[in-house]
């Protein structure tokens, strides 16, 4: 292919295509999970490509699109990596998992068909999906309005008053942590496992065969400084581990999901549920966020086109328009931002890929 840039799709089938093909005509085991909806009479799916050894002790897990639009930033990266060709080892094998979320990626949403935020719904059997916190509530009426959006609206006078009342860190975790309450709502995290979750929990365990050491990066966009991107760790792993990867990965990029940081704690994150699956392995995974926009512009783009699927589902200019902001708000049409992104997404796949032939990473 050309440029960098040129590994970005138009549409979630030409992504899964591009995906496809590139996992084939490297060797790639591949493997496809339909989640029971389809678009333009075509089913959707979760698409998988390994890599290398299923004895292998080590393996590096790669997935996107957990928050559906977002794919198009993380299928860019692993179909680049994987047009690059395979850095499978004897002892290390690598897994590809494309379009957690098949239905977003494929409507320009970043939930799924109930309106499910994915990474607000990989919940462990003690956690109940019940629950908001009260800064959500507070927060309600500005976040999601029950009506179609008028021709001029007061959303950013409105949202610079609420932060300096009550702060944009607090209102930041208070909103976007998870909540279980609104299903209509952002960041809603569902009533019960979602298709995606129980192909995730029925199938990683066969995915990534014998490793006993896995480092997993779920491929993010939306949060952070434009085209540079952070890691968050789970308060799961210990910190001496992350410490010894931040030999791999430097230490400005490594963050906990943390209130005060660019990321924050999520309650039903995809990566935290990955590792509790696997209590008896040394599994870290990580949330790779890329940055695009300013925070707010971000929030009033995923305000607006939940607003319009709702309350506007008829109206096609508007969904067009409400689409076209979304996918912008995530994944940029800057070409000097996707080179960028996907450079960098390139470089941290290999550093990941390092850390685990080390065998001194976490020892």
């Amino acid at each position: 292919m050309g440029s960098l840039a040129s590994f970005f799709s138009s549409s979630y089938f030409k992504a899964r295509k591009l995906f496809r093909d590139l996992a084939i005509q490297n060797n790639a085991v591949v493997q496809h999970y339909e989640i029971g909806h389809l678009f333009q009479q075509q089913q959707l799916t979760i698409d998988v490509a390994r890599f290398g050894s299923p004895t292998a002790n080590k393996c590096l897990v790669v997935s996107s699109g957990t928050h559906g639009v977002e794919g198009f930033l993380g299928s860019a990266i692993q179909s680049a990596s994987m047009n690059k060709g395979g850095a499978a080892t004897d002892d290390l094998s690598i897994v590809y998992i494309h379009a957690v979320n098949p239905f977003g990626f494929a409507n320009i949403r970043r939930v799924n068909e109930l309106n499910v935020d994915l990474n607000r719904n990989f919940m462990s059997e003690e956690q109940p999906y019940k629950g908001a916190d009260p800064g959500y509530s507070l927060m309600d009426p500005l976040l999601n309005p029950t009506s179609p959006p008028p021709a001029v609206e007061f959303f950013w006078p409105r949202a610079a008053l609420k932060i300096a009342r009550h702060g944009f860190n607090a209102l930041k975790n208070s909103v976007a942590q998870g909540q279980y309450e609104y299903p209509k709502g952002l960041f809603f995290g569902g009533k019960k496992p979602s298709a995606s979750m129980n192909i995730i929990a029925e199938n990683l365990g066969d995915w990534i065969g014998d490793a006993q050491r896995i480092i997993h990066l779920d491929l993010h966009s939306g949060l952070g400084k434009w085209g540079s991107y952070v890691l968050g760790s789970t308060k799961e792993i210990p910190a001496e581990k992350i410490n010894a990867l931040s030999k791999y990965f430097g230490t400005e990029a490594l963050q906990t999901l943390d209130p005060k940081g660019v990321l924050y704690e999520i309650r039903g994150e995809f990566g935290v549920f990955c590792h509790k699956l696997f209590p008896q392995r040394e599994y870290i995974p990580f949330l790779a966020e890329f940055g695009t926009y300013f925070i707010l512009k971000v929030l009033y783009a995923l305000r607006y086109e939940n607003r319009v699927w709702h309350w506007s589902p008829d109206d096609l200019l508007l969904r067009e328009k409400a689409a076209e902001m979304l996918k912008e708000a995530f994944v940029p049409e800057s070409p000097q931002w996707r080179k960028m992104v996907v450079d960098k997404g390139q470089r941290l796949i290999a550093q990941a890929i390092q850390a685990l032939q080390s065998e001194s990473t976490t020892q």
